[in-house]
């Protein structure tokens, strides 16, 4: 690679650093970083957009120039926006700036932006620098690329289960499998995700709070799934001091007259089937780009069924449940082949104390 390449690369890999900042708190909008150097090369000015309604990227960086940037270059990890939403087209700022050449390492997947921006720099005079970086890019915003092509939300599927792979005694009981350190960090993880859903069962089982114990402001919207709406009338999700609630149910089986027990803070939507993926569409429609399934088994697999989960996350003690009525972490996919089964990739093992915790994708 030659030196000018790699100073390319330097500048790209900056601006992805600082897209990374937004982590967590840009839903529904991506995580976008931008660097701007002079027309001699030294950076002036670098921004990045930190939460939905706030300046994009590409506004902070004009917003924080050190001196003008005519003739200069930017490096952004996302196409700049080109249509008006709760902040000005970016694209506008570009061309006006008087830069000459922008690199930018993917397209947006929206539709109101999706090479448009890049066509609007090019008519402007403007050299534009596609792909620098794409695989980093591509995984930063993995997430809102997802919910933006397929209008489901990201799916991880996360569960702990004993190393003979029982997640719960035969008479539901759980509490505890993992560890201290393993449940500390469940909670941290939360807060990369716009929402954490559960069913019914898990609701009536465990009565979850379902936080990130203040890690997040604000918390993670809680989401129950249920077929019957015969859930508890006092419950953790309740509280919508905590955390905001949502519950879905399924209209064609569910006893509406169960509505009564949930109390009014409480968001209700209803869909047509047990299908999960009514679930995800749901929540890709309120702007959720990452969801969490902490459900049950019935609810696991019909989700990874309909292609609701894109990565899973696995806890596994170093202890035996034992019995052959415990509980397991999915249902009967009801195979029969052994090339029909879910084989997983991009396995990351590491340990949290005497558990481990395993991270993999569907994904290749």
């Amino acid at each position: 690679m030659s030196e000018k390449n790699i100073s390319h690369t330097k500048w790209m890999k900056r601006a992805i650093f600082l897209a990374s900042l937004g982590s967590n708190t840009t839903s529904p909008n991506p995580l976008v970083g931008a660097v701007i150097l002079d027309k001699n090369g030294s950076l002036i000015s670098e921004g990045f957009h930190f939460k939905a309604g706030m300046p994009h990227a590409e506004a902070m960086a004009f917003n924080n120039l050190k001196k003008d940037a005519k003739g200069g270059t930017m490096y952004v990890n996302l196409e700049p926006c080109c249509h008006h939403g709760k902040t000005p087209p970016c694209v506008e700022k570009v061309i006006s700036s008087g830069i000459k050449k922008v690199f930018i390492s993917i397209e947006d997947p929206d539709k109101r932006v999706s090479g448009k921006g890049i066509k609007l720099l090019k008519e402007a005079g403007i050299q534009v620098d596609l792909g620098l970086c794409k695989k980093e890019s591509l995984e930063l915003n993995k997430a809102f690329i997802h919910r933006n092509i397929t209008k489901k939300a990201f799916g991880v599927l996360k569960w702990a289960m004993s190393i003979d792979g029982r997640i719960a005694l035969k008479n539901g009981k759980s509490k505890w499998i993992t560890n201290d350190e393993s449940r500390s960090l469940v909670h941290s993880f939360r807060s990369e995700f716009d929402a954490i859903i559960i069913g019914g069962n898990t609701l009536r089982r465990d009565n979850p709070l379902l936080t990130t114990r203040g890690t997040k402001n604000p918390e993670p919207l809680r989401v129950v799934f249920t077929k019957s709406l015969d859930l508890p009338s006092k419950a953790n999700l309740w509280d919508c001091n905590e955390a905001k609630t949502l519950v879905i149910y399924d209209s064609s089986s569910a006893n509406e007259n169960y509505l009564a027990r949930i109390p009014k803070c409480v968001e209700i939507e209803k869909v047509s089937s047990d299908n999960p993926e009514l679930i995800s569409k749901i929540l890709a429609k309120r702007g959720c780009n990452k969801v969490l399934w902490e459900c049950g088994p019935k609810l696991a697999t019909a989700a990874i069924q309909y292609n609701c989960i894109q990565e899973l996350i696995t806890f596994i003690a170093p202890k035996i449940l034992g019995g052959e009525n415990s509980m397991n972490p999915f249902g009967d996919f009801e195979f029969k082949e052994m090339n029909e089964i879910i084989t997983l990739n991009n396995s990351q093992f590491s340990l949290v104390g005497n558990d481990i915790c395993v991270k993999s994708s569907f994904e290749n």
